[in-house]
């Protein structure tokens, strides 16, 4: 009874699952560490549910395939819109604001870990392991060879969440304290009746940014301050 429950291939399909959360939750657990939108349980959700996509396509018609012989197999199909359909989760993470993209790192590893968690549901587990090792190799260490390349180029972008009775030119003055050049201010209303302000200022590697963040922080109705990066 309870092998007719689980199936003759239940064991494969509980282990790719474990690996496939294994490998996906490592590369969401460095976005974790870094304060992206899309985290640990993002990347283990998108990563198990593309590996489960991939079990379905490979197990889940084996019965119709042995009870007609007018069905044909493609374990490619299901895979194909897994990969096209993924995009809609990378683009929630992507910030447009002028001239400055963020999140476009984040957008990719979630792509790249549904990749991955079809590789483990079709078994390519060596393929896989190594896929993370490099992914996981170049998130850490090329983030710091980009920094050395930027300095002094990009623009750093602050966001202030904000009551709507704040007074926007008491933030301003703040930068105006520390000397800092603005160079764009977008003021959009969320959800819960508060502000998000982005502030687009020069890069000064020699910025104070702690007493930077803990000056606006003290403005009346200012509820967070963020750096986007």
């Amino acid at each position: 009874m309870v092998h007719e429950l689980l199936g003759d291939n239940f064991y494969i399909i509980l282990t790719r699952l474990l690996i496939a959360l294994v490998l996906a939750g490592v590369i969401g657990f460095e976005r974790e560490l870094k304060n992206h939108s899309a985290g640990f349980r993002t990347h283990i959700l998108v990563g198990v549910g593309s590996c489960l996509m991939m079990l379905l396509s490979l197990f889940g018609f084996e019965m119709f395939l042995e009870e007609y012989d007018n069905i044909r197999f493609d374990p490619a199909r299901i895979p194909s819109y897994v990969i096209s359909g993924i995009g809609f989760l990378g683009a929630g993470t992507i910030i447009v604001y002028g001239g400055t993209i963020r999140g476009l790192t984040t957008a990719a590893s979630i792509w790249t870990v549904a990749g991955l968690g079809l590789v483990v549901g079709a078994g390519m587990y060596a393929a896989a392991v190594l896929t993370t090792v490099i992914i996981l190799l170049s998130l850490i260490f090329l983030n710091n060879f980009e920094r050395l390349f930027q300095r002094g180029k990009a623009p750093n972008v602050i966001q202030i969440v904000t009551l709507p009775d704040v007074q926007i030119n008491e933030v301003v003055k703040v930068f105006d304290k520390f000397n800092i050049a603005i160079k764009k201010v977008e003021v959009s209303k969320v959800e819960n009746n508060l502000r998000n302000i982005f502030i687009v200022m020069e890069n000064n590697p020699e910025l104070d940014r702690i007493s930077l963040f803990d000056e606006i922080a003290h403005v009346d109705y200012v509820k967070n301050v963020t750096e986007l990066t």
